[in-house]
C-alpha cells in the first residue's frame, strides 16, 4: 500500500513542476513584465520610467532566470523564476500587485467557498445518485423514459439560466432569502441556501444521468443475474451489489470537482456576491493583477494533483487489485 501511495506521488512531481514551469512562461517570456506594466498602468503613452517604478515595486525588475550582477548563489535566486515561481512550492505566495497578501487573502476567503462546495458536492452526489438508482430500478418504463427526457433538458439549460431564475423568483418575488451578499458567523446561512440550491439543480442533470449510465451497465452483468438468482431483492441488488461495484467511476467522476472545494465557482461566487475564490479570481483579472492570477493556477493544479492522489488512495480501498498495478 505504501509503496503503491509513493509511485503516485512520485509521478505527480514532475507533472507539478511542468504546470509551474508552463504557468511561468506564459506569464513572464509571452507576457512580460513590461506588457503588464503598461496594461496595469492603463494609460495609452506610458514612460519608460513609470514602467521601471512599477516592476521595482512588485520586484518584476530582476532578470528572468539568471542574474549575472549577483555574486554565488543570488545569480540564480535573485531572478524572477526563483521569486515568483519556485517559491509557490513553499506555498509563498507573497504579495499581489496591489500590495495585499495573497497568503492572507486566500486563507480568509477559501471559507466562503467551502460553505458553497461542500454542501453542494454532498447534496449533489446523494439526489444524483439515488435518483439515478430509482430510474435503474424503473428501467424500461415511463418513468425511466420521462426522467430520462427531464434530464437532457436539465443538462441543455445554461447555468446561468438556474442563478438568474432563482434570484428572480426566490429573491425577488417571494423575498425568501437575500439575491446577494455575505455575512460572517451562522448569519451567513441566509445567503448560502439559494447558491446550495442552484448549485445542486443545475447539477442533477448531468450527475444523474451519467450514473444512471453506469447503474445500466452494471445491472447486466454475470453477478447481478447470480445474485438475482440466489434470491436477493432488487433494492438489495442495487444498493449492495450495483452501487458498491459502480463505486470506482463514481470516485472518478467526484475528483473533478474535488478542486472546487477550495477554488470556489467563478460564476455562482460572482452573481451572488460571496467572497470566496472564485471572485477573487475574477476580481484579480478585472483589475489585471498578474500575481494572484499565477498564485490561483497553482493553487488549482496543486489541488487537482491531490485530488488525483486521493482518488488513486481510494481506488485502493474499493478494489484492493488497483495496487497490483
Amino acid at each position: 500500500m505504501m509503496a503503491y501511495i509513493v509511485r503516485r506521488v512520485l509521478y505527480a512531481i514532475p507533472i507539478l513542476i511542468g504546470v509551474n514551469v508552463l504557468t511561468f512562461l506564459l506569464f513572464f517570456v509571452v507576457n512580460s513584465p513590461d506588457d503588464m506594466a503598461r496594461m496595469h498602468l492603463g494609460m495609452k503613452r506610458v514612460t519608460p520610467e513609470a514602467i521601471q517604478t512599477w516592476k521595482q515595486e512588485r520586484g518584476y525588475d530582476r532578470p528572468l532566470l539568471y542574474n549575472d550582477a549577483a555574486e554565488g548563489v543570488g545569480r540564480l535566486t535573485d531572478t524572477i523564476f526563483f521569486q515568483k515561481s519556485l517559491k509557490l512550492f513553499q506555498f509563498d505566495f507573497g504579495s499581489s500587485d496591489s500590495g495585499r497578501d495573497i497568503g492572507y487573502d486566500i486563507s480568509q476567503r477559501m471559507w466562503p467557498s467551502l460553505a458553497i462546495a461542500i454542501p453542494v458536492l454532498l447534496v449533489g452526489l446523494l439526489v444524483n445518485i439515488t435518483y439515478a438508482l430509482l430510474i435503474a430500478f424503473f428501467r424500461a418504463t415511463y418513468i425511466d423514459f420521462w426522467s430520462v427526457v427531464l434530464l437532457v433538458a436539465m443538462m441543455s439549460i445554461s447555468g446561468l439560466f438556474y442563478i438568474i431564475g432563482g434570484q428572480y423568483l426566490v429573491s425577488k418575488l417571494l423575498h425568501l432569502v437575500p439575491i446577494s451578499g455575505y455575512d460572517t458567523g451562522w448569519a451567513a446561512a441566509k445567503f448560502l441556501v439559494l447558491p446550495v440550491v442552484i448549485g445542486v439543480v443545475g447539477g442533477v442533470g448531468a450527475g444523474t444521468r451519467w450514473y444512471r449510465t453506469l447503474f445500466l451497465e452494471e445491472i447486466d452483468k454475470d453477478y447481478v443475474r447470480t445474485a438475482r438468482a440466489k434470491g436477493l431483492s432488487e433494492p438489495r441488488v442495487l444498493f449492495r451489489h450495483v452501487l458498491r461495484n459502480a463505486l470506482i467511476p463514481i470516485l472518478t467522476g467526484v475528483v473533478v470537482v474535488l478542486p472546487l472545494l477550495f477554488m470556489g465557482s467563478l460564476i455562482t461566487e460572482s452573481f451572488f456576491g460571496i467572497p470566496g475564490l472564485g471572485s477573487y479570481t475574477i476580481d484579480a483579472i478585472n483589475s489585471q493583477d498578474f500575481a494572484i492570477v499565477r498564485a490561483m493556477v497553482f493553487l488549482g493544479s496543486v489541488l487537482y494533483i491531490l485530488g488525483l492522489l486521493l482518488t488513486d488512495i481510494s481506488y485502493t480501498l474499493v478494489d484492493p487489485r488497483v495496487r497490483l498495478s
